[in-house]
């Protein structure tokens, strides 16, 4: 019995001494997941007719060995049979947990959508649809991505997911549009 006793004892003074490992989380006052997206922030084009707001984002709990973040969003619903990159930006130094709805971190770079330009691009479902858009934070364990100049998304994407040690995400939906 005293034996039992000095191993619970041991085994809970090592829990007790070792640090509880942090949930990688993301956070938006603009977003919550599994809800709906507000008129304003829909994309003002393809038919859409909002502000194209980006959400404010904020995360905590990154993997230990992060160097730098990325944050794109997806749509896995578009109608194309691969999606679709509504944002795509990297390099964010892992000093920041956060990026401002009107401001980009500094040093950071936006990638292309899959409108071949860089920016953010608001969720704009088909008429009648329904679609579930993915913002995803990446604890990468690079300073920088070597994603090429002009890249595509999905070439993006390619090179964030070879450093990803880490994601966080939050789902919304946007849709149906009459």
């Amino acid at each position: 019995m005293k034996i039992i006793h000095a191993f619970a004892s041991a085994a809970l003074a090592l829990m007790a001494a070792s640090p509880a490992m942090a949930e990688f989380r993301l956070h938006s006052p603009d977003i919550a997941n599994g809800e709906p997206i507000k008129a304003e922030q829909y994309w003002n084009n393809f038919g859409c007719t909002g502000d194209n707001v980006r959400p404010a984002l904020s995360w905590d709990g990154a993997p230990e060995g992060t160097k730098s973040y990325a944050v794109t969003v997806y749509d896995k619903d578009a109608p194309t049979g691969s999606g679709f990159w509504h944002w795509v930006i990297y390099n964010i130094p892992a000093s920041i947990t956060s990026i401002a709805s009107d401001a980009i971190p500094k040093g950071a770079v936006e990638g292309n959508t899959d409108v071949g330009q860089p920016g953010y691009l608001g969720p704009c479902p088909p008429v009648g649809r329904k679609h579930s858009y993915t913002y995803t934070v990446h604890a990468l364990d690079t300073d920088k991505l070597d994603a090429p100049e002009g890249a595509t998304a999905p070439l993006t994407g390619f090179y964030i997911h070879q450093h990803s040690i880490g994601q966080a995400t939050i789902n919304v939906t946007a849709g149906p549009r009459s």
